[in-house]
């Protein structure tokens, strides 16, 4: 794990979860897997605070436990799992454009939470949207509901792994382990969730829900325990993931074809969602007659233009369609892992088991910012090439020798390009060796995310600091904000709000609209 990462996981730990929680995620990103005695020791807190930091990371899946062969147990954090914080807007917004707004509160609901039941999400989120509403319009459960069950078939959201049923033993375990067969883990339970949403009140009364609800607990009595208590159910983060590929997909399709070939391919993609797991090479097969049931109803293309656009797809060069069969009008698969891979690295053919594909696109874009549009030419005919010397490399760029050289040992000092030695001979006289450029991708593409995550963390700590030093200015214009809220309320008049929003000078107003302007940066 780099430094960059190390830091940018634990500005967001201390942003979301507080300074306690940051201290013990920041110690077992640092040490690696550790049990609870050692962790106490190394953040000089209290044990209930390390316990009760574990239990919130644990909550929110960032940290994971192992029962040791001795008996004892370690905790080990989730860095990637911490890093994907970053794109939960992402998440939510996804959520909102394919669900509408229940979608999308549901998702951030559990995201906020880590897991919760169905019942008490639906509740939460139905609670929300009839606060939005107009009065005497309320949310029913059913709808919301209804959303939640959609999201579960589409596999948006999946149960949390639980302790499995067993005969009583008389000593528990030092940690149970958590585990849900497969084919349980979209199963929605049989709830009959009626009612509506409410709105919060406000004042006396508001308060004596909260004396009641404190006075049950403390009697040790509490409302009926809900039907799906034990059930919980969390984000799909591969899921989300699998959607955005696919996203990708059809737009690369579209960009280099037409947007009825890109139809057809998101069709296919849809019908196979379900079935094909996140990291599948290929999809599953389908027949012509199936993808052409389930185009949309508003596009009108016939059956033999359905099989000319398949037909086109599967011979394109990259590869992305491939016909594996003659049954149903022919069946056809999208080969995922080959598309990327041509994408990425053209006229290169990639096993099925070749790890990691990337999009080459934001290595090219960046090179024309950074080094000019000359540099980024250079890169994109080495990534064409492969292995380039100088004197071909200023040829096939045209561009004179002495920039050429400035330019490659400038992309090589940058580690954007590499040098690889040929000697002839095995003394590896100088003159006596190839000196080849080409472009290693992985590192590359390494380096560009440590870019990433440097400049994130640069922000999130600029972003503070303006908050830092502008504190009195903010809290002056919270209260002066509450005043007007409360006045408005109760009538004021328009003389009296006017003289108390001239509390905050015209400097200060100034100064309030440009904190906001870099904050939003």
């Amino acid at each position: 794990m780099t430094q960059a990462e190390l830091r940018l996981c634990s500005l967001l730990l201390q942003e979301h979860f507080g300074d306690i929680v940051e201290k013990v995620g920041n110690s077992l990103l640092r040490t690696g897997p550790r049990p609870l005695r050692l962790l106490v020791g190394d953040t000089g807190l209290l044990p209930d605070q390390v316990k009760k930091a574990l239990c919130v990371l644990i909550q929110h899946h960032l940290v994971q436990y192992e029962l040791q062969p001795r008996g004892s147990v370690e905790y080990e954090a989730r860095s990637q799992r911490i890093l994907r914080i970053l794109r939960y807007p992402r998440y939510i917004y996804t959520a909102k454009s394919l669900y509408g707004d229940p979608g999308e509160l549901l998702v951030e609901e559990l995201l906020l939470h880590g897991h919760l039941p169905m019942s008490c999400a639906v509740a939460r989120v139905a609670d929300r949207l009839t606060e939005t509403m107009e009065d005497g319009k309320t949310m029913d459960y059913t709808e919301v509901s209804s959303t939640f069950v959609r999201l579960a078939d589409t596999h948006f959201i999946q149960r949390c792994p639980a302790v499995p049923e067993s005969p009583r033993i008389t000593k528990a375990p030092p940690a149970p382990a958590l585990a849900i067969a497969e084919k349980d883990m979209y199963v929605i339970p049989r709830l009959s969730l009626v009612g509506k949403g409410k709105r919060r009140h406000s004042g006396n009364e508001e308060e004596e829900g909260e004396h009641k609800a404190k006075r049950q607990k403390q009697e040790g009595g509490s409302s009926e325990t809900p039907p799906d208590d034990g059930i919980y159910w969390q984000v799909n983060l591969e899921r989300f993931h699998q959607h955005f590929r696919d996203q990708a997909l059809v737009s690369a399709v579209a960009n280099r074809m037409d947007q009825t070939s890109s139809e057809v391919v998101r069709t296919m993609l849809r019908m196979s969602e379900v079935t094909t797991a996140s990291g599948a090479s290929h999809t599953q097969p389908l027949s012509s007659n199936e993808i052409f049931r389930s185009l949309p109803a508003g596009y009108n293309i016939g059956k033999q233009v359905l099989d000319q656009y398949l037909a086109l797809l599967a011979d394109d060069p990259l590869e992305l369609v491939a016909k594996s069969g003659d049954s149903g009008g022919g069946t056809y698969t999208i080969s995922i892992l080959f598309f990327w891979g041509n994408l990425a690295f053209p006229g290169q053919k990639l096993s099925q088991s070749s790890g990691i594909i990337l999009d080459l696109s934001p290595l090219q874009t960046c090179t024309r910012p950074w080094f000019g549009s000359r540099c980024a030419r250079i890169f994109r005919l080495l990534l064409r090439k492969k292995h380039l010397e100088q004197k071909q490399v200023e040829d096939f760029a045209m561009i004179p020798a002495k920039e050429a050289k400035d330019m490659l040992y400038r992309m090589l000092s940058e580690n954007l390009v590499s040098l690889q030695e040929i000697p002839k001979t095995p003394d590896h006289a100088p003159s006596r060796t190839f000196y080849l450029y080409t472009v290693n991708v992985m590192a590359t593409a390494r380096m560009l995310l440590h870019r990433c995550y440097k400049s994130v963390a640069n922000l999130m700590e600029r972003r503070q600091h303006e908050m830092r030093e502008n504190k009195r200015l903010l809290e002056k214009s919270q209260r002066v904000e509450a005043i007007l809220a409360s006045m408005q309320a109760t009538g004021a008049e328009a003389a009296q709000l006017h003289e108390v929003e001239e509390m905050i000078t015209g400097p200060e107003r100034q100064q309030l609209e440009n904190l906001k302007r870099n904050v939003n940066k």
